[in-house]
């Protein structure tokens, strides 16, 4: 379907399904804290399940639902008959599950999946991190991608698909929310993808953009993590 509310509903649906998988893990993590020296899963399994359930979470659960329901409210709220761009709404929704498919499946991969927290930080997502991080990388491209889709498709309705006599300054609430959250998507979505790009030349190219060793610097990742990290939650 290229149908606004269609779409919305799918996202809705994948959040809610996302949700309760992220919810699991918090499940098994907070088993593992019940009670001192209970040991549930091995260690390092503790890790996986904290990295995977707070990106789950992050954008699985939460930015998901609210596009879809910016996909199922902005047209109604603008007097627009569809999004904009409908096609590549169909595209930006229908790309997610496959990247959560593939950051789910670095679980099982030999050598363990990712272990290195929700945000990523080197030196532990390069120089210790285990080879499940190329599929971790891609997995947050795919994601990225599909934000950035959402996001061109959000400000080209609100700009260009309300009702006639509609000023931006009779826009509801929720509409200018968007249109600002589109723009800071747009914004930040390339400074992740350059992060987790270096993360990724760092650990299997030779780099050493966060290495101190080759003239790098740890500290300067956390700069660009929460350059794009805080605009998006």
């Amino acid at each position: 379907s290229t149908y606004h509310k269609d779409i919305g509903s799918l996202y809705l649906w994948f959040s809610f399904i996302m949700f309760l998988t992220g919810g699991a893990m918090a499940m098994v993590i907070r088993a593992e804290l019940f009670q001192p020296g209970l040991q549930l899963v091995e260690p390092n399994n503790f890790n996986e399940m904290t990295t995977v359930h707070g990106l789950i979470m992050v954008f699985g659960a939460v930015m998901p639902a609210f596009t879809g329901l910016a996909n199922w409210l902005i047209p109604m709220m603008i007097g627009a008959p569809d999004m904009a761009l409908p096609r590549m709404n169909n595209w930006s929704f229908s790309i997610l599950p496959f990247a959560f498919t593939m950051l789910l499946s670095s679980l099982f991969m030999e050598g363990g999946g990712p272990n290195f927290g929700w945000t990523f930080y080197a030196p532990v997502s390069t120089t210790y991190s285990p080879d499940s991080t190329a599929l971790f990388v891609f997995a947050i491209h795919i994601m990225g991608i599909s934000s950035m889709m959402g996001a061109i498709n959000v400000i080209v309705t609100i700009v260009n698909l309300r009702a006639p006599g509609m000023t931006r300054m009779m826009l509801p609430l929720f509409v200018w929310t968007w249109l600002i959250t589109g723009f800071l998507l747009i914004a930040v979505m390339p400074v992740l993808a350059g992060a987790v790009t270096m993360v990724l030349t760092d650990k299997f190219f030779g780099t050493s953009f966060f290495d101190t060793a080759g003239g790098g610097d740890p500290v300067m990742f956390q700069h660009i993590f929460w350059f794009f990290g805080h605009p998006e939650v």
